[in-house]
């Protein structure tokens, strides 16, 4: 008791916090080597990462995270509770404004801000959605057990994710859809409604997909699902990415070819946006096996490390929080590194603390944040903990 007890403290957790600064870190490093170019004269690290417009950029996204880190842990999380649905509307209006006034053809989820930059929107409401699903999920022990329960919460994901699917970021819908399952799963809802969900999920996707290929319907999301299924059949354009990164992460062998090497496929650019979505192959590439299998471990600590956290925070706001933050990043890492294997259809999702991308970037470390927050400001004895038969749903686990 008195160790559960001790877990339980509230404190700033340095581990953490010390997994995610080496990672992104690194992924200066990595973005540096994706744009290199054969006209470089620089000489060491410091000057490459100088003379990458990219690596800088990057560089800035980073040292505005403590920034967004200290501002959000001194807000208590459940201070945050208050300006949860304001969060939630800003972010819907902001992607929903995106979608109306940006004229370009498909995608339209970026809008211009100033010196040239952009924002994704989508990136932002992730955020928003974790905190006010756990609100809602937090108030019941078993939540949508009653109808009228079950359309609320379904209309708080549904509604975005309309907007979201019109702007063309299937990517993240996905991603939302996949931190929502597991925040019921953590929240106690009925098992056979949730796997009912899932099964109704995984017909409607196969319906619309079935309906596009029967009406001949060209769309960019279908050909890169039937690019993953069979390449050989699909054109060149729809599977190059996913080959190109396959050859580049295969040349890299155990221990890579290093950084910043004339001829490499990086510099030549022949993987596309290597320096974002597919930023897995650069380090495949210049890293090797070694490389890739050191990033997977860092992202298997931070992931075990929000479970640990999760699991000693004794109120169920506070859990699902950190939850929805660690199902969000999971799937983030699951898709990336999928798809850049060639094991996961393309999807255009960013691989967290390494991709280049201030939206992507600043939601990561927002993410982080509130888990942060969570362990700073929770108490042994907090007014909002779970019912007593079931303290945590890790302990249900158990019991099941």
């Amino acid at each position: 008791m008195i160790a559960e007890n001790r877990r339980a403290r509230a404190h700033i957790d340095i581990p953490l916090i010390l997994l995610v600064t080496g990672l992104s870190l690194f992924g200066v490093i990595a973005v540096c080597v994706a744009t290199y170019s054969i006209d470089s004269t620089a000489e060491t690290l410091l000057a490459h990462i100088i003379e990458s417009s990219s690596a800088m950029r990057q560089c800035f996204f980073l040292l505005l995270a403590p920034v967004i880190v200290t501002v959000i842990i001194n807000i208590p999380y459940h201070v945050l509770k208050r300006f949860t649905k304001l969060l939630y509307f800003a972010t819907s209006g902001l992607v929903l404004f995106t979608l109306v006034t940006n004229g370009a053809e498909g995608v339209k989820a970026w809008t211009d801000v100033i010196w040239d930059m952009t924002i994704q929107p989508s990136e932002f409401i992730k955020l928003a959605m974790i905190l006010m699903l756990a609100q809602e999920l937090a108030k019941e022990e078993h939540p949508m057990s009653t109808i009228r329960d079950f359309f609320r919460i379904m209309g708080m994901v549904i509604i975005p994710g309309i907007i979201i699917l019109a702007s063309g970021e299937t990517g993240s819908l996905i991603v939302i859809i996949f931190f929502f399952a597991i925040m019921l799963f953590f929240s106690n809802v009925n098992m056979k409604l949730l796997l009912t969900m899932l099964a109704f999920a995984v017909l409607a996707v196969l319906a619309l997909y079935g309906f596009m290929i029967a009406t001949g319907v060209e769309d960019y999301r279908l050909q890169r699902i039937l690019a993953f299924f069979n390449p050989d059949l699909s054109p060149l354009d729809d599977a190059y990415q996913m080959r190109q990164s396959q050859i580049a992460i295969g040349s890299g062998g155990v221990s890579g070819i290093g950084m910043f090497q004339d001829g490499a496929m990086s510099q030549l650019n022949y993987v596309p946006a290597d320096w974002t979505d597919f930023i897995y192959a650069t380090i495949g590439e210049a890293w090797g096996f070694v490389g890739c299998f050191s990033v997977l471990m860092v992202y298997l600590a931070i992931i075990l490390r929000m479970l640990y956290l999760a699991r000693y925070t004794r109120d169920k706001y506070g859990m699902l929080i950190i939850v929805g933050v660690m199902g969000m990043l999971l799937f983030h890492v699951f898709e990336n590194i999928g798809m850049a294997l060639g094991l996961m259809p393309i999807t255009g999702i960013p691989l967290p603390f390494l991709s280049y991308g201030g939206s992507n970037m600043t939601t990561n470390m927002g993410g982080i944040a509130l888990v942060l927050n969570v362990t700073r400001n929770r108490s042994l004895s907090s007014g909002f903990a779970a019912p007593q038969t079931r303290t945590t749903t890790f302990r249900y686990i158990r019991q099941r």
